[in-house]
């Protein structure tokens, strides 16, 4: 079979009768490649939409995560604070109560001598009704 001059010369005839540069079959396989391309690139989009959603949730989970971590803190904190108030007031008390027992034992012996001196004292009026 003889060649056909156009084709060695790198020119075909589509199914249109259009002179082209490109074998027919390349050109069909080129068309087919570009819509693959079109649908690669709609399905990338596609997952770029489905992947920035899935970023914004994870965003707000770790939002509210550490919201959460920050009230903990907080209340961890405000626990503490209460038992060092706790404390403190424990230790003022008891620091009130050895002061109470102080005075009280003060009082004690103050009352004691009071006691001696009333005694003296009767022993005293005794005496000097005994002696008139």
């Amino acid at each position: 079979m003889a060649k056909d001059p156009l084709a060695e010369a790198g020119l075909h005839f589509d199914e249109l009768n259009k002179l082209r540069v490109l074998e027919p079959d390349v050109s069909q396989k080129t068309i087919e490649l570009k819509e693959e391309c079109e649908e690669f690139v709609d399905k990338i989009g596609q997952f770029q939409k489905i992947v920035g959603g899935l970023i914004e949730l994870v965003d707000e989970l770790a939002k509210e995560a550490e919201n959460e971590k920050m009230k903990a803190i907080g209340a961890r904190n405000l626990l503490k604070s209460v038992e060092k108030q706790r404390e403190a007031q424990q230790q003022q008390l008891q620091a009130l109560i050895a002061e109470k027992k102080m005075q009280l034992e003060r009082y004690r012996i103050e009352y004691e001598a009071l006691q001696k001196v009333e005694a003296e004292q009767n022993e005293f009026i005794d005496q000097f009704i005994l002696q008139k």
